[in-house]
């Protein structure tokens, strides 16, 4: 398969809102620098002309596009790669880190062209409220799974259950790795999207994705979620809070708690009846 690269040079502090971006025109798999970063996109989604015209909108932004065959990402990631901490109980890290067995938590994680090592600040965010909510015997989606980080998590809190879903070859593949090395066993992965789970009523619904998409889908999180089961949403940024409370309003879902982190958000919801 061939993919497109795009290597972006620009302020640090954009690094965040053109991987976004860009995210929404096909490319999902991204690599930060200094000063920049690179994405990559199976060439059948690119569109070189929406992709320029996104970027010109930002100034002193300059960026090259170029094909090129499957990458061995494991070797890429490891030149750039640090470890992760979170909440100072959990580590992320590589197969090729030490193990620190000091953190609560140990997360190990090898990239394929997946999105979700716990770099991004949605990835992190929802890491650091899974440590605070209770997975104990509970039944757990996990949509949009990406590198199967999120699930991962849901099963060392002690989840019973847990099925993931992903529209991406890359990501199914990637997180059946990430499960075997982390001895994550039992997880049912599905390769499509929320209509095609058929698992019945779930505990916690967890899904980073992005605003869009989470608007279009919440009612089928809703729908799938048990009364006074939780929803974690991330993907979004924090001036988008408002229009998905509001939508999951008209689903039953209840606001309990939202944070941020470098202007992306996190917000977790409440399934009531009344």
């Amino acid at each position: 398969m061939e993919f497109i690269t795009i290597k972006v040079t620009c302020d640090p502090v954009l690094i965040d809102v053109l991987i976004a971006e860009l995210f929404e025109v096909g490319f999902d798999s991204f690599q930060e620098f200094d000063n920049g970063f690179e994405g990559s996109c199976e060439q059948e989604k690119f569109e070189q002309e929406k992709v320029e015209i996104l970027i010109n909108q930002f100034p002193n932004v300059s960026f090259t596009i170029k094909e090129q065959e499957k990458v061995n990402w494991n070797e890429e990631w490891e030149k750039n790669y640090d470890p992760i901490i979170v909440g100072d109980r959990c580590i992320v890290r590589a197969s090729f880190h030490k193990p620190q067995p000091q953190y609560e938590y140990e997360i190990i994680v090898t990239p394929k062209m997946s999105f979700g090592t716990g770099h991004h600040a949605t990835t992190y965010q929802v890491l650091d409220y899974q440590m605070s909510l209770d997975h104990k015997n509970k039944k757990v989606l996990d949509v949009g799974t990406g590198t199967g980080i999120l699930a991962i998590m849901a099963k060392k809190r002690g989840a019973s259950s847990i099925t993931a879903t992903d529209i991406d070859d890359w990501c199914i593949e990637n997180s059946e790795e990430n499960f075997a090395l982390n001895s994550v066993k039992d997880v049912r992965l599905i390769k499509g999207q929320i209509n095609n789970v058929d698992e019945g009523i779930f505990d916690i619904v967890i899904a980073n994705i992005n605003k869009n998409v989470l608007l279009d889908q919440i009612g089928e999180y809703s729908s799938r979620l048990r009364e006074s089961g939780q929803l974690i949403l991330s993907g979004f940024y924090e001036n988008d809070i408002d229009d998905l409370v509001v939508e999951a309003e008209n689903h039953q879902l209840k606001k309990l708690r939202t944070t941020t982190r470098d202007n992306w958000a996190m917000l977790a919801l409440e399934k009531r009846s009344v």
